[in-house]
């Protein structure tokens, strides 16, 4: 005989990205009106103090009216309070002023709505090419949902700056810090496309800090550089790669003013050239166009041929 299986009930688990608390309008009066009708009380009181058969109310109508003093809250601006109930989560109170609730008991904290800078410290990653480099970067972030940031993480705050710092070094790794490599040319760079970089790293900080009921602003990369390692020989290569870069500018212009010189000549018949001496005209203007040194003309009085 086989074995009977009992099957137990698995409770479903909650996705990653589906926060189990979001924020719930709480119900609140005016702290004056509820002042009001703790001043009531306190009046209701007085006259049963004085009352032979309803002193006994006091027992209950005193600990009530000491209780009531709980119920006020005021919330500043850019502000929010979260309540409790014996470790439950009621709602979130928005409205900024003097409030008053109406369950004693509840127990309050309060969080800011106001706008936070973040900067990274100088993380060492390497780039795409495996290059070492030094980053930071700057995140302007706020809540937007008070619950998710009170019961979804443990430190908000901590919980910004690990995500922003994780965010950074993932990005870093997917770019080139500049268009050295032929393969780097013509695509997105850290050092180069600071736009695109900043919106990629925006992205991806908010969607790390999405479940935190947080929301990111700006995120811009605020230092780069290559690490000290490999620093000067990067800069020597970065040199080098200019000066080849500036002569294939140069090889480029002067091979177009020799061919209009050609051109020119041909078309207004000023003198024929045969193929040896338009290779020597063209030598001659290259080295005079290309040299870094100014040229020392040689003035030939004598035949075209000698």
């Amino acid at each position: 005989m086989q074995p009977a299986t009992v099957s137990i009930p698995v409770q479903p688990a909650v996705p990653q990205n589906q926060p189990q608390f979001k924020d719930k309008k709480a119900a609140s009066i005016n702290g004056f009106v509820g002042l009001g009708l703790h001043l009531f009380l306190s009046v209701f009181n007085i006259v049963l103090l004085f009352t032979g058969p309803g002193a006994l109310l006091l027992i209950i109508t005193g600990p009530l009216w000491l209780l009531v003093w709980n119920c006020y809250v005021i919330v500043n601006p850019n502000e929010a309070v979260v309540t409790q109930f014996f470790g439950k989560y009621v709602s979130t109170l928005k409205t900024e002023g003097f409030r008053f609730f109406f369950n004693p008991l509840y127990s309050k904290s309060k969080i800011s709505f106001k706008i936070n800078n973040f900067e990274s410290s100088k993380l060492k990653v390497n780039d795409v090419n495996a290059n070492p480099i030094d980053i930071a970067a700057v995140v302007v972030w706020r809540v937007y949902d008070a619950a998710e940031a009170m019961f979804e993480v443990e430190n908000y705050g901590h919980y910004v700056q690990i995500q922003s710092e994780a965010a950074v070094r993932e990005m870093a790794t997917r770019y080139p810090y500049d268009a050295i490599e032929e393969k780097d040319i013509g695509g997105i760079t850290l050092s180069s496309h600071q736009d695109e970089i900043a919106k990629q790293l925006q992205q991806s900080v908010e969607a790390r800090l999405a479940r935190a009921g947080i929301q990111v602003l700006e995120a811009r990369i605020s230092y780069l550089a290559y690490s000290t390692e490999i620093a000067q020989a990067m800069l020597r290569r970065q040199q080098a790669s200019a000066v080849v870069a500036a002569r294939r500018e140069i090889v480029d212009g002067a091979v177009g003013m020799v061919e209009l010189a050609l051109e020119q000549l041909s078309s207004k018949g000023i003198i024929e050239l045969d193929e040896d001496k338009k290779a020597t005209m063209v030598s001659n203007l290259l080295v005079v166009l290309c040299s870094e040194t100014d040229t020392t003309p040689v003035v030939n009085t004598g035949s075209l041929y000698q």
